[in-house]
């Protein structure tokens, strides 16, 4: 739906905002574009690293498995004071952690040299310009509204579990109470309810991709206006510390929402 592309012109290099995805290919008639290639890279380099980092564990750890101990560690702890249930926390540890792993990676790695630059040449003249291979996925905002639709349905899925879907469902539909203008009220509670649910698909979706594609924006005019060698750097170390934050939010969200699903309506 909507991406950033760099255009090269044969009259000289240009700077070109586009609103739709970066087509590399088709496959079966399927549209395979550059930030979809990224993820699908991401998920290579995660697979790699969790078969390094869980491989042959000792007793007396390395440093790499020191350094995903206390990551994994601290975090399963933190999620367990958030629910204040071990079952739970068993439960929704892993899609949380996944879910802040995977988009920190995926921020992450739209930063790495050569996202963006390599790719092959179309067009002639005027129209030449160069299509990546690999973009920033966060830029796409199919890949995020993908993950708001993770998050959502895991928030609604534990709320369901529970509670059972009855008594979930009159968090949104409820027409109790001891007179009809009470039950009005509580009606129009829910439905506000409702909407703030719904809502959240467009807060989870917007907020990570309108910030990643801010910081490649602000990233790409840097670079052309200036030296593509000194000046983008610290922009580079801020645009890694917007992705870290990004990811925690994202999953630090979904944790939280979790907890108000899963908590008894009053």
């Amino acid at each position: 739906m909507f991406n950033l592309i760099n255009t090269a012109h044969a009259a000289g290099d240009g700077i070109s905002v586009h609103l739709d995805p970066v087509i590399v290919t088709h496959i079966a008639g399927v549209p395979i574009t550059a930030t979809l290639l990224t993820v699908w890279v991401t998920m290579i380099v995660l697979a790699v690293v969790a078969y390094f980092a869980g491989k042959n564990p000792t007793l007396v750890p390395s440093k790499l498995q020191n350094a995903f101990e206390m990551l994994i560690g601290g975090a399963y702890d933190y999620i367990e004071g958030v629910l204040e249930d071990k079952e739970r926390t068993k439960t929704y540890f892993p899609i949380i952690m996944t879910i802040f792993l995977f988009v920190l990676a995926m921020n992450w790695m739209g930063l790495v040299p050569g996202v963006t630059s390599i790719g092959y040449w179309t067009g002639h003249g005027a129209d030449l310009h160069l299509t990546p291979f690999f973009y920033p996925p966060g830029t796409d905002l199919n890949i995020t509204i993908a993950f708001a639709l993770i998050a959502f349905f895991t928030i609604e899925v534990a709320g369901i579990a529970a509670m059972g879907i009855w008594k979930y469902g009159g968090k949104f539909i409820n027409f109790r109470g001891n007179s009809i203008g009470q039950r009005f009220l509580n009606f129009a509670i829910g439905l506000i309810e409702l909407m703030s649910e719904l809502a959240r698909l467009v807060a989870f979706s917007f907020r990570l991709f309108g910030n990643i594609f801010a910081g490649k924006v602000l990233l790409l005019v840097v670079m052309f206006l200036t030296t593509p060698y000194i000046l983008p750097v610290p922009l580079m170390a801020y645009e890694m510390f917007v992705g870290f934050i990004q990811a925690f939010i994202f999953a630090i969200l979904t944790l939280y929402f979790i907890k108000l699903a899963t908590e008894e309506p009053h």
